[in-house]
């Protein structure tokens, strides 16, 4: 098994005799371990030869959803940190458009407030649209009320900003736990 790390984040990938990851964190020595299960349909496996080993790396793909340029970068640069491949787009109509275009997506970061389409009638169009992927709304907003018309919108799971690496983190293990990835 091979230990590749990211900061102070440890992930355990596969090694050629075990394709498949479990499942498991833990806490040692003051880093967060943590490993994920080989991902679903719209993920890649690459495979790399360095020093003649050669070292696999799953992959899941990502959309941010966000209108707020600054917002977009954050949430762009978290995941690549992780090795997480994403794209953005600035609004919840740009989010159905590529969709409709037969793009798909493991993760969807979701902004709440947005023009043209706000993330609350992106996240039910998508899901109309039959869109299986992870939808977690990311935004300022924590009045109770908006919150929960978000999450009856179809999200999987909702993040307060800023999003950090344990957000980002806690959010991978949700979507391995529950077999979304």
């Amino acid at each position: 098994m091979e230990i590749i790390p990211f900061f102070s984040i440890i992930l355990f990938l596969s090694s050629p005799k075990n394709p498949f990851l479990d499942h498991t964190h833990t806490h040692h020595s003051g880093k967060l371990e943590i490993s994920f299960m080989e991902f679903g349909a719209t993920s890649r496996k690459k495979n790399k030869m360095v020093n003649g080993n050669q070292k696999f790396r799953t992959e899941i793909t990502a959309l941010v959803v966000d209108d707020d340029t600054t917002n977009r970068t954050i949430h762009r640069r978290l995941l690549q940190n992780l090795g997480i491949e994403n794209q953005e787009v600035r609004n919840g109509k740009e989010a159905i458009d590529i969709h409709s275009s037969g793009r798909n997506f493991d993760l969807i970061l979701m902004d709440m407030d947005m023009p043209i389409m706000n993330g609350i009638e992106a996240t039910k169009q998508l899901r109309a649209m039959g869109i299986r992927s992870t939808i977690v709304g990311v935004s300022t907003r924590s009045m109770e009320e908006k919150v929960q018309e978000f999450m009856e919108a179809g999200l999987d799971d909702y993040q307060e900003k800023p999003l950090t690496s344990a957000k980002l983190i806690s959010i991978l293990h949700k979507m391995n736990h529950n077999g979304s990835v």
